[in-house]
């Protein structure tokens, strides 16, 4: 496994200390999450307490005053450990900077100190049941009256939809606009009355991650919690923040990989086959060589990505090019992995199994691949525009 260039000595005691939180929180509650649909509240707050919540947010906020690579160690070392049951990628890595990006001074006080320390969990709510990679196809409205919004609509695919005190709700304030008319309004889950949660839906595998629908009747929310100064805003801001989605969701690709190709050779080394250990066959050797030179050409790509975006300097393009060639790499390793663990590898007890399992949704969420690929393509046309 290869090491980040980037990583400094403080970059490597911080990873130290996420590995050794998710070895002792995370891990040995995995299974019993995955059979409950949902991670224990408690760990929210153990999170919080080690400063492992909000860790790329100002301390002015409550947050770590870290950068987007402290952040991108968090994600890499929870998809390694095989524990994804804390939605920490959708709390830290996306909402809390919506917030931060966008919000004002009183809402950031309002709401990022209590992030920080798990006092509430929060949530993105895009994806509809008629819409999800089309943001524009949304259907949620939100309408004004007097000083409060009222809601009406439904969304799915929610991560921490059954824990999530506070949700980024993404409606349509005037569906005449167009990409114009969307906007981002913050609910409180607590304080309105016409938010509904639905059933926590059955995946294939991030089982222990609840993933669930929400529902809007006349669900009045105070104006005060528009993100952004005015209306209309929303498509805007979803387009400034969905790369650094896109690259958290390439860094998570990465983390499994290493982890596929670490438990495949750890049992082909001591598995026995016609006398000799099944590493000895050619094919095996060939295979994992495969494997590791994807991951390493993936490292070096993400490596570079995450840099520019913590510089400010990474395009909507080249994200979209991380999140498509890394889950499909990912795809591609977890999948030979698998094949050279024979039945076992079908038998979710070994860790490739659960890989194989929780790798299938990264060429879908934050945008499917196709789309991905689309994105690529305009900004080819218009090299030749």
């Amino acid at each position: 496994m290869q090491r980040s260039t980037w990583i400094t000595p403080e970059l490597e005691a911080f990873q130290d200390a996420v590995r050794k939180f998710y070895e002792r929180e995370l891990v040995p509650n995995e299974a019993r999450w995955g059979r409950q649909q949902h991670v224990d509240r408690e760990v929210w707050l153990k999170a919080g307490a080690a400063g492992l919540l909000c860790v790329g947010i100002p301390e002015e906020y409550g947050g770590g005053g870290g950068t987007f690579m402290h952040e991108a160690l968090l994600f890499y070392e929870q998809t390694y450990a095989i524990a994804p049951g804390l939605g920490n990628g959708v709390h830290t890595g996306i909402v809390s900077h919506y917030i931060d990006n966008f919000g004002t001074h009183a809402q950031k006080m309002a709401w990022l100190p209590r992030m920080a320390r798990g006092e509430l969990v929060a949530a993105l709510a895009i994806s509809e049941p008629g819409a999800g990679s089309d943001v524009q196809g949304i259907r949620t409205r939100a309408v004004r009256d007097g000083d409060h919004y009222v809601v009406n609509g439904a969304k799915t695919f929610i991560s921490n939809g059954q824990l999530a005190d506070l949700v980024v709700v993404v409606a349509k304030t005037d569906p005449s606009a167009g990409a114009k008319g969307i906007s981002l309004i913050v609910v409180e889950t607590a304080k309105v009355e016409g938010f509904r949660r639905g059933r926590v839906l059955e995946k294939i595998g991030m089982h222990a991650q609840d993933t669930s629908e929400l529902f809007f009747d006349d669900m009045r929310v105070p104006c005060e919690n528009l993100l952004g100064p005015q209306e209309g805003e929303g498509f805007r801001q979803l387009m400034k923040e969905l790369p650094r989605e896109r690259v958290i969701t390439a860094m998570s690709a990465q983390g499994s990989m290493d982890r596929a190709i670490a438990e495949t050779l750890a049992y082909v080394n001591q598995r026995k086959l016609f006398g000799d250990t099944l590493f000895g066959f050619q094919n095996t050797r060939l295979k994992l060589a495969e494997c590791e030179t994807k991951a390493t050409v993936s490292r070096a790509f993400i490596d570079q990505c995450v840099q520019q975006l913590a510089a400010g300097e990474l395009t909507s393009t080249t994200a979209a090019m991380a999140k498509w060639w890394c889950t499909d790499a990912l795809g591609q390793i977890v999948d030979d992995c698998l094949q050279l663990h024979g039945g076992y590898g079908y038998m979710t007890e070994y860790p490739i199994a659960r890989i194989y399992q929780n790798a299938r949704i990264g060429r879908i969420l934050a945008g499917s691949n196709e789309i991905m690929k689309e994105l690529v393509a305009r900004d080819l046309k218009q090299r030749v525009a």
